[in-house]
């Protein structure tokens, strides 16, 4: 059986095929590209038009390999507005675009941070939907005015794909204008903000099945009796569901661009101690929700490689030999959230938290790595409280498994076990998705025994190190 994934991160996207065959799961790659902001004046957008081009080239493809489905994840929040004849309205904003600072503030002026999160049950980010809307109706946009359709970035493409307008679950629940307890859309929410609410329409759960692609897609790209599912389309939700896991009590984090710490969950927590601690409840697949929260993750190291120019290889080869402890920094600090000049912003946030400043390539690197892992710690250890429940071990899945020297750090600070793998989990977790809805595989247990068959996972162990707890007491001492 071949089945089809596009999965699409925040700064890459690939069409990746899945074969399974008896107890073995084989996944190539066939089609990569970039992915990444375009600046504009009017601010910093997705070229959704370029992304659809690359999904037709993968298409192309994969036709001569008959894939018998189909399914498409993307990053979260972002989103596109259709107008009455179904055309896009302007170019997707990208989630780092100026437009929501201090929008989160004004928002809380009209409506509560804790009637928000008792409605919705999501961390607050400036990022989130909710506050890239508000931003939108608090600035009269236009684009807002004439708009009859949202469509989250999967959703879009969905749609281009089938002609089929619906929200995905996971996806859905990203924005902060979903609400968990009536099960729709937090239409009161988005009333007292000034947000339309007729933009937002039906929702679809994960392995739905779209039906086939339109017409002129098909004749276009050859690929020709395909079936469009939607997975969990938000590349967490299908990455979570690749989690080789065999207890209950396991944590997951995925590592990419952002790095995302939490534990699946049959009820969605609105307690007072989960707004304090700031964790999300997104919604998983099979009715599950994802309590989980956003640390801003290997964006870092995205950011010194493009201003070095060097490998990552490389920046971990020169941050494994570089001093250990030498400043730690908190990741999730605003003033690294957008682009520009990362190893500047970090040497002038700790000369300002009066650190030593790391100067080399390797120095700045090691920094951003052992601030992610104790990032990691605090993450794990809320949510242990929380939930009443130890988490461990810790299954590290996505791209950032690559970065051995960050998987013993995870080890390291946390003082858990960490398993890593697979390393394409979102797109492993598409194709399972994909299989379970067509029938070739009964439940999400079999899925995930698939998965520990197919790719043998690497393991970690914690070795003991008392200088973790003194930088864990300095990470907590700038966050007071």
């Amino acid at each position: 059986m071949n089945y089809l994934a596009f999965d699409l991160g925040a700064s890459s996207g690939r069409a990746l095929l899945g074969t399974i065959d008896k107890d073995r799961l084989e996944i190539i790659e066939l089609h990569r590209f970039p992915n990444g902001p375009v600046a504009l004046p009017s601010g910093l957008h997705w070229n959704a038009l370029g992304l659809w081009d690359e999904i037709l080239q993968g298409l192309r493809k994969a036709a001569s390999y008959q894939p018998i489905s189909m399914g498409l994840d993307t990053w979260g929040v972002d989103f596109g507005l259709l107008d009455s004849q179904d055309a896009l309205i302007g170019n997707p904003y990208h989630y780092r675009d100026r437009r929501t600072v201090g929008m989160m503030e004004a928002a809380f002026e009209r409506v509560p941070r804790e009637q928000i999160y008792a409605q919705t049950g999501i961390q607050f980010m400036e990022l989130n939907s909710l506050y890239q809307l508000y931003a939108m109706a608090a600035n009269q946009s236009p684009a807002l005015e004439i708009a009859q359709t949202l469509l989250f970035m999967p959703d879009l493409l969905n749609f281009w794909l089938t002609g089929r307008k619906v929200n995905e679950f996971t996806i859905a629940t990203t924005s902060q204008a979903y609400s968990p307890l009536t099960g729709t859309w937090a239409t009161g929410l988005l009333e007292a903000l000034g947000i339309p609410t007729h933009i937002f329409g039906e929702i679809a759960q994960s392995g739905t099945v779209l039906g086939a692609l339109r017409e002129e897609v098909a004749r276009e790209t050859g690929a020709k009796g395909m079936t469009v599912i939607t997975p969990a389309s938000h590349d967490t939700g299908s990455a979570v569901a690749a989690v080789p896991a065999t207890n209950e009590n396991f944590a997951w984090l995925s590592s990419g661009t952002w790095s995302i710490l939490g534990a699946e969950a049959r009820q969605p927590d609105l307690s007072e101690k989960a707004l304090a601690f700031n964790f999300t409840n997104e919604g998983g697949v099979f009715d599950t929700w994802r309590l989980s929260k956003n640390i801003s993750g290997l964006w870092f190291m995205q950011e010194c490689k493009r201003e070095w120019g060097i490998s990552y290889d490389e920046l971990t080869h020169l941050a494994a030999e570089a001093r250990a402890f030498l400043a730690v920094i908190d990741v999730d600090d605003p003033i690294f959230f957008h682009p520009g000049d990362m190893p500047q912003k970090i040497r002038d946030y700790c000369a300002n938290t009066g650190q030593a400043v790391p100067q080399t390539q390797g120095e700045i690197t090691r920094v951003i790595l052992e601030s992610l892992a104790l990032k990691y710690r605090q993450a794990l250890e809320q949510l242990d409280e929380l939930t009443g429940v130890r988490h461990d071990p810790l299954h590290i899945i996505g791209g950032g498994t690559r970065n051995q020297l960050l998987n013993q750090f995870a080890a390291d600070a946390t003082g858990r076990t960490v398993i890593t793998g697979p390393v394409e989990a979102t797109a492993t977790g598409n194709i399972l998705i994909q299989a379970i809805a067509m029938g070739h595989l009964a439940d999400l247990a079999e899925a995930r025994a698939l998965v520990r068959s197919s790719f043998p996972p690497a393991t970690y162990e914690p070795h003991a190190d008392a200088r973790w707890a003194e930088a864990f007491a300095r990470l907590q001492t700038l966050q007071s």
